[in-house]
């Protein structure tokens, strides 16, 4: 839904209060920003199929072109600034990865989608421990991309339940553990709020602010829940529990 900010002008004689709300509903709506995506392909006509996938949604869409797909040149790209890239996955899967290692490095906040003409378990599972929020095909992308885009810049994920499930487990096997259910059951409500931040993609930093704590003490209850979960790394917590909240009844 879009929203339309007609101006008028303020009579003369209105209460200096008045004038003060007035100015400030005016500027937060203007500081509502559309989301800024870039598209980032080898072929021109993936580009301009994408614009016009998105042309009737509310975001800011920039095209860019990749001039090579070798590995060394993509790790050297210098990706414009925005909030979701839409990477081609056509290019070899070394290319690929460069770019993606190459935009995250840059730009850390940053969300990835790729669109592929299709991808095995093992594919996904590589791009998803390398970063990337939400995997496509070219089919799947023109009906479903604008509803992904919002969804994956909040931090989440757009990924088939049975990849994503199967990444899970492949995660704990390949650090030969397994998720303590009894541990995981008996949180406390301050690392049940901090895991809760966690799904939201805060940092620490945001974490801290958001719950009035130190951010050290953040870092105390991010460790208990690592140790919990039964896990190593942040992403494979906030994964993990993806998977258990979708596999509830």
């Amino acid at each position: 839904m879009s929203v339309t900010i007609r101006e008028q002008p303020l009579p003369e004689n209105l209460p200096l209060r008045t004038v003060f709300n007035t100015l400030a509903i005016v500027a937060t709506k203007r500081a509502v920003a559309k989301l800024s995506v870039c598209i980032l392909s080898p072929h021109p006509l993936v580009l301009s199929e994408f614009e016009r996938v998105l042309s009737k949604a509310q975001f800011k869409v920039s095209a860019k072109q990749l001039e090579s797909t070798l590995a060394p040149d993509m790790r050297n790209f210098e990706p414009p600034v925005a909030q979701v890239y839409v990477i081609d996955g056509h290019a070899a899967r070394p290319a690929t990865g460069a770019l993606i290692t190459n935009i995250l490095e840059r730009h850390p906040e940053a969300r990835l989608i790729v669109v592929g003409e299709q991808h095995t378990d093992a594919n996904s599972y590589q791009l998803l421990r390398l970063g990337v929020k939400g995997l496509l095909t070219y089919t799947e992308a023109r009906e479903q991309l604008t509803r992904a885009l919002p969804l994956v810049a909040n931090g989440g994920f757009w990924v088939p339940r049975s990849v994503l499930s199967g990444f899970v487990d492949s995660v704990l096997t390949s650090q030969g553990r397994r998720l303590k259910t009894d541990s995981v059951t008996n949180l406390s409500r301050r690392e049940q709020e901090v895991l809760d931040s966690l799904l939201e993609n805060l940092s620490n930093k945001e974490i801290a602010s958001k719950l009035n704590i130190a951010e050290r003490t953040v870092k105390f209850h991010v460790s208990n829940l690592l140790s919990k979960f039964g896990v190593r790394r942040r992403a494979d917590l906030i994964l993990l529990t993806f998977q258990r909240r979708m596999s509830q009844p």
